[in-house]
């Protein structure tokens, strides 16, 4: 019993010993255990607590140190806190726990056993706590330490980045300062100064990457919660605020200068601005196309105040007869007045090659066309020095007439081959060299063009008359008929060569005529004639001589004859003319004193029978198909009438030419279409003298050839014709009646009581009678055409009545007579019979004279060569 009793005293002495022990090591570790957690929790209240990252690199800097420090100081307790970690963990492992904790009921004693689990839960749950505090201080250390690296590494970089910026823009702001102002800088070194700006801007691309690489990194430092210090956001804003500063001075300088050079450079047009006086502005639209305005009357319009009056003193010419010299002679008052008329086609055409003016079908703007005139008229000023040219004047007036010629829409574009044809068709050059110029305009690289090509250039030519109001003259503006005469040159080829278009424009076409009667206009203006005309007594005659191929010592001055002016009681250009636009040398006196002789003998009925044309006609008719003819501008509203007209003036022509071509040989003058179908004969040096075939023959073999059934057939159509011409009259008269009858409607119709627009009511009634006048007075054209047109068709219906009934033999009997009319060819001239005034009872008196006379007409010529040629004294007349 004492035994066991004192085991059990040895035993519970051993077990106290050890709960002391195991007390004492408990208390001691979950004391370290605390006390590394109160440390820990101290220290990441102390990182907490630590300020942001500084925005500039010295702060950074600073904060780095002091962390470091920290760092230091949390780096030295590690080996004391992995011990205490190490005991705990070797305690837990001599005294383990695996039951779950329990909740004892209060006053009752834990057990020795319960007691050592809890004490290894706590010192578990301890050490948790701590490795949990050490694991999150020292990553927050690390992450702070990276991000402080980072950050200064950032500054740094801006820093420098912002220095090197400062410079650079120093630099820059340095040349901008040493700009010079606008104003004083010369006009001719105005490029200069854009493309140097520009390569200035171009520089500036470095300076503008590295603001944008400064942004860059202040932004990303703001993301990463880092904000620049005062200091620095200063220095970056004043070198944000500096370059914003800069970029606008460039752009502004930029501006400045295109502004000037587009205002006062060489290709602007703030030098044609003196080409008007006051009251007068020269203003310029959105399209660069300029127009005019009057401050005195505040009105505004497209031409110059010069090109106004030029028209104004065109419109003397009306009173010329000939279409043909009516619009040659308007041509050379524009040439004169635009200066054109001094300018060589040898310098047209350098001009053309400096302004790479190749391509015809490129279309130039109103800039371009100033630039290549400014470069034309300054090659005129360098060639003619004695001669003050007016530069701003005429390439303001010579624009001002290619824009009403080809781009009446005022559009501002023009196709080169309009520019080039306008240009070369009034410039100073032989109209055979225009000729060949132009063909090669439209001509490919073998030398040939085509339908379409030559299409363009007629088209373009026809334009010049047209802006006269000329153009139903020359065959309309269809120039299709002309291009298939041309072709006829070459029958069967797809294409003509330059030797075709220059035999065919030899013959002078009915759509260009007018260019060939310009070259001679200006050959005859410095020509004198000792000659005194026949009807104004001038002497010597200047200018254009007509002599009379019927009667001797019969000449006549330009004016009396181009203006129909006759003598008291007689008619003029009864018989054949020749023209002269150079002075007459003896052998051409010889020649027309020999036709004259001739012509002596040949009745009046001979020369009605026989007129021949001075051009070459064009027989059009109105084609089903549109031909591949280019527009030349937009039409305008106001341009539907005049098309409208022009349309209605060509048909008429063309119908004249379908129904009058064959027939025109049996007419009588003074039933002929048209003084403009017959041109004169003209004459200068070196002509040749050719036989041509009589009209009268070609007219009695072909009713040889052709039965009376065919002529039948030709008479029922042109009474078909007349029948719908007729119906035409009628329809426009009753339209004619009904537009006087409108005014008197609506002046009835006033003032109508009661009405709630009766303002409004009276202003349309004014407007639409307004519109009836107009309509009016066109219909009074149109009626007084169809009339005229309606006689010529009755007179030719009854003219081919008396073919019909007229026997065979007689026919042969008056058209046996050989015809001996001489034709010069195209070395300087043609000839064709002038217009003259016979009636057909005239006609026929004067056959009955000459049949029962012949020997006393003999007698009568033969005192009028003694008249012409007195014999001198002392010789003995041949005569």
């Amino acid at each position: 019993m004492n035994l066991c009793w004192n085991e059990i005293k040895r035993k519970s002495h051993n077990i106290r010993v050890r709960l002391e022990a195991f007390s004492d090591n408990s208390g001691k570790l979950q004391l370290s255990l605390q006390e590394i957690i109160d440390w820990l929790t101290a220290k990441d209240e102390e990182l907490s607590e630590q300020l942001p990252i500084g925005g500039d690199v010295g702060a950074v800097q600073h904060q780095r140190e002091f962390h470091q420090v920290f760092m230091e100081d949390v780096k030295s307790r590690g080996p004391f806190i992995y011990s205490v970690l190490e005991s705990a963990q070797a305690f837990l492992t001599q005294h383990p726990f695996q039951e779950p904790e329990e909740t004892l009921p209060d006053g009752k004693e834990v057990s020795p056993r319960k007691r050592i689990l809890n004490v290894s839960r706590s010192v578990w749950k301890q050490a948790n706590v701590t490795s949990d505090l050490w694991e999150k201080l020292t990553a927050r250390c690390v992450d702070r330490h990276r991000h402080m690296e980072r950050t200064l590494e950032r500054l740094l970089q801006t820093q420098a980045a912002m220095e090197e910026l400062a410079m650079a823009l120093e630099q820059a702001e340095g040349v901008r300062d040493a700009w010079e102002p606008v104003g004083d800088l010369f006009i001719d070194s105005l490029q200069d100064h854009i493309d140097a700006t520009k390569l200035f801007k171009e520089e500036l691309t470095q300076v503008k990457e590295g603001m944008k690489h400064i942004n860059d990194l202040v932004h990303e430092l703001a993301i990463s919660d880092v904000h620049l210090s005062m200091e620095n956001s200063r220095s970056l804003e004043h070198l944000n605020s500096r370059w914003k500063l800069l970029q606008a001075s460039i752009e502004e300088r930029l501006k400045q200068l295109q502004d000037a050079h587009r205002d006062f450079g060489p290709g602007s047009q703030h030098f044609l601005s003196s080409s008007v006086q006051i009251p007068w502005e020269r203003a310029v639209s959105p399209n660069k196309v300029p127009y005019y305005i009057n401050h005195q009357a505040q009105t505004t319009c497209w031409d110059h105040p010069k090109m106004t009056e030029l028209y104004q003193v065109l419109a003397d010419l009306n009173n010329i007869k000939f279409s043909a010299y009516r619009t040659a002679m308007k041509l050379r008052r524009v040439q004169k007045a635009l200066r054109l008329d001094l300018l060589r086609l040898v310098s047209v055409v350098d001009v053309f090659r400096e302004q790479d003016l190749q391509h015809g079908e490129h279309v130039m703007d109103v800039v371009e066309m100033i630039h290549a005139l400014t470069g034309l008229y300054e090659r005129l000023e360098e060639e003619r020095r004695a001669i003050v040219v007016n530069i701003p004047l005429c390439v303001d007036m010579c624009l001002n007439w290619l824009l009403n010629v080809y781009d009446s829409g005022r559009n501002g574009k023009m196709r080169v081959l309009s520019f080039k044809t306008g240009l070369v068709s009034l410039c100073n050059a032989d109209v055979q060299e225009k000729y060949k110029y132009l063909f090669r305009q439209v001509s490919g690289p073998g030398g040939l063009t085509d339908q379409r090509y030559l299409t363009m250039l007629l088209y373009e030519a026809i334009q010049i008359p047209r802006q006269l109001g000329e153009v139903a003259a020359f065959g309309g503006s269809n120039v299709e008929p002309s291009v298939r005469s041309c072709f006829r040159m070459a029958p069967g080829k797809p294409a003509i060569e330059v030797s075709h278009f220059l035999e065919w424009m030899s013959l002078e076409p009915q759509s260009v005529v007018w260019l060939a009667v310009l070259q001679r206009v200006a050959v005859a203006e410095s020509a004198k004639h000792q000659a005194k005309c026949y009807i104004c007594k001038q002497c010597p005659i200047k200018g254009f001589r007509y002599r009379s191929l019927k009667q001797f010592n019969v000449d006549i001055c330009q004016m009396c004859f181009l203006t129909g002016r006759t003598t008291k009681g007689k008619k003029q250009l009864q018989y054949p003319i020749m023209e002269y636009y150079t002075p007459t040398t003896s052998g051409e006196k010889m020649r027309d004193f020999a036709k004259t002789l001739k012509n002596k003998f040949r009745s009046k009925q001979y020369f009605s029978k026989h007129p021949q044309r001075g051009y070459l006609p064009v027989q059009s008719v109105l084609e089903a198909e549109s031909s591949d003819t280019p527009c030349s501008s937009p039409k305008l509203p106001h341009a539907d009438t005049h098309s409208r007209i022009e349309h209605f003036a060509s048909r008429l022509a063309e119908m004249e030419n379908q129904n009058c071509s064959f027939f025109t040989d049996s007419l009588s003058p003074d039933e002929s279409l048209d003084e403009d179908q017959y041109l004169l004969r003209h004459s200068s040096p070196g002509t040749l003298d050719q036989d041509s075939p009589s009209g009268q023959q070609m007219l009695l073999a072909h009713l040889d050839c052709q039965d009376k059934d065919e002529l039948q057939r030709t008479l029922a159509r042109l009474e078909n014709e007349n029948r719908v011409l007729q119906g035409e009259w009628r329809r426009l008269k009753w339209r004619h009646e009904e537009a006087a009858a409108a005014p008197q409607l609506t002046e009835g119709g006033e003032g109508v009581p009661g009405s709630p627009t009766e303002g409004q009511q009276d202003e349309e009634l004014l407007a639409e009678a307004r519109v009836l006048r107009q309509h009016k007075t066109r219909l009074e054209t149109r009626m007084q055409i169809l009339e005229d047109h309606n006689k010529q068709l009755e007179s030719q219906l009854h003219r081919l009545r008396e073919l019909l009934l007229q026997p065979k033999d007689d026919s042969e009997a008056n058209g046996s007579e050989p015809s001996s009319l001489s034709s010069p060819v195209s070395g300087g001239g043609r000839q064709g019979d002038g217009p003259s005034r016979e009636t057909t009872d005239t006609e026929a008196a004067g056959d009955g004279d000459e049949d029962h006379d012949t020997v006393q007409q003999l007698q009568e010529v033969i005192e009028q060569l003694r008249n012409v040629f007195p014999s001198e004294p002392g010789t003995t007349s041949l005569i």
